[in-house]
């Protein structure tokens, strides 16, 4: 590959050699040695910029070394090859209203759970605990409190926090503005205006119409601005993007599950195009992994088929799926999340705090221990920590979905008051539930063809 000079134009040289580093990370994680690019990032002495662009080139050249034990595929096929066997389709036997209703389950746990999380979105468990334990609210049963009164050596990470009021308990009264609840938002506009057909192009498309930049972050923004550059899928997801095995793919995979009720395979698929923007390997499959599980809540009442479903889409080599199938092994040793939090910090917390694998094992953790009720689900995976509004909205979606909005317990519910800020200028302040109807729309054609 060869790298674009005038894309480090408009960074200053210490926001490139961030960049570097984390591609010095990224490429580690993917099983790389980066002994050569560690050793030339140590002889620089001068801000050089085409010395660190010259790494960067380095770094693509790469390829995993013979001993790594994962095999990750970012091609369609070839991750068809190597998932596991599953049920690509399932028979929807619900009247319609049903099937709405779900759909509208999901919309609602998605916001619920994304509300829940923003307050802490980022902390680290211990904080989160002293945050509760301060205000006399652990473990959490609601949205994060007020406090009165913030202890000296918590003001430095807290202070900020408890001053977003709206994101409090008792002031909450409608979903705020948050690229998770965005990306669901417009990928519901993809199909209205694409259809079922739609490209990766027209994803990208979609964003430089509708998306802000501003408001998009980390791989998002990389494709985001790779596209502005010029540059076409796959090469958006790779061009100087580090993040590309980051969270943000997962984020933008449930429309493609409402809109495929017990058709993993399809909602899969439509995950797939879309990750393909920005993501690659893991980043890819997150984004398969939690469309496929929300297919089958559909049609399943049962946490551990949805997350078997949802594991037979993606490569059964991958890191991803080894940190899934590790997090059920440990759910089946401990009776406490606590304990199995514990390992998967020590398994997974070297990971960046929004790569989509740690993050992953989050929502597995809240699934499970949640037992398939949905405050115990959603608090489990927020009080996990890192990216909390992310995994609570994850956790929220699938759990919403199965349920359906008439079964989601009404504190969590009706402080949203069934509307939605977004960035999205058309969208913005929609209703929850005008969005649930217009998704319904297009699962009624899938549903249809089965």
């Amino acid at each position: 590959m060869r790298y674009y000079y005038g894309w480090s134009s408009s960074m200053s040289y210490e926001d490139l050699e961030r960049i570097v580093l984390y591609e010095v990370r990224q490429r580690r994680e993917e099983g790389c040695d980066v002994s050569e690019a560690k050793s030339a990032l140590a002889k620089i002495k001068e801000k050089d910029v085409s010395q660190l662009m010259n790494i960067m080139e380095s770094l693509s050249n790469l390829n995993p070394e013979p001993d790594f034990p994962y095999s990750e595929p970012s091609i369609l096929d070839e991750i068809r090859k190597e998932r596991p066997q599953g049920p690509r389709r399932m028979p929807v036997r619900m009247p319609d209203d049903e099937i709405l209703d779900k759909i509208y389950g999901g919309w609602l746990g998605r916001c619920g759970g994304c509300l829940l999380g923003k307050p802490a979105e980022g902390l680290r468990r211990e904080h989160i605990e002293r945050w509760l334990k301060i205000a006399g609210a652990y473990p959490l049963d609601d949205y994060f409190p007020l406090l009165r009164e913030i202890p000296e050596d918590a003001r430095r990470w807290l202070e900020n926090r408890v001053s977003r009021t709206d994101l409090l308990r008792g002031n909450i009264d409608h979903m705020v503005r948050d690229d998770d609840i965005d990306y669901t938002i417009l990928n519901l506009h993809v199909l209205e205006t694409y259809g079922f057909k739609f490209t990766t192009e027209d994803i990208g498309r979609a964003w430089l119409s509708n998306l802000p930049f501003l408001q998009v972050y980390t791989a998002e923004r990389v494709a985001y601005k790779n596209l502005v550059n010029g540059l076409s899928p796959p090469e958006t997801a790779t061009h100087m993007n580090p993040y590309r095995e980051w969270i943000g793919a997962r984020i933008r995979a449930d429309t493609w599950g409402y809109v495929t009720p017990g058709m993993p395979e399809y909602g899969a698929e439509l995950a797939f195009r879309d990750a393909r923007l920005s993501h690659v390997k893991n980043g890819i499959y997150g984004e398969m992994f939690v469309s496929a599980m929300i297919s089958a809540a559909f049609v399943m009442n049962n946490i551990d088929e949805i997350i078997s479903i949802g594991l037979s889409e993606i490569p059964a080599d991958s890191r991803l799926s080894e940190a899934v199938r590790d997090v059920i092994a440990w759910r089946k040793k401990y009776s406490d999340w606590k304990e199995t939090w514990a390992k998967i910090n020590d398994k997974y917390g070297g990971y960046h705090p929004v790569h989509v694998i740690n993050n992953t094992a989050l929502v597995i953790l809240g699934l499970l221990y949640g037992e398939g009720d949905f405050e115990k689900s959603i608090t489990i995976s927020v009080m996990g920590g890192w990216d909390t509004d992310c995994n609570g909205a994850t956790v929220g979606s699938i759990v919403g979905v199965m349920l359906g909005a008439k079964r989601l317990p009404e504190k969590w519910t009706a402080p949203l008051n069934d509307r939605v800020e977004s960035s999205i200028s058309e969208y913005n302040n929609s209703r929850i539930s005008d969005l649930a109807r217009r998704t319904f729309i297009h699962a009624k054609k899938t549903v249809a063809n089965t």
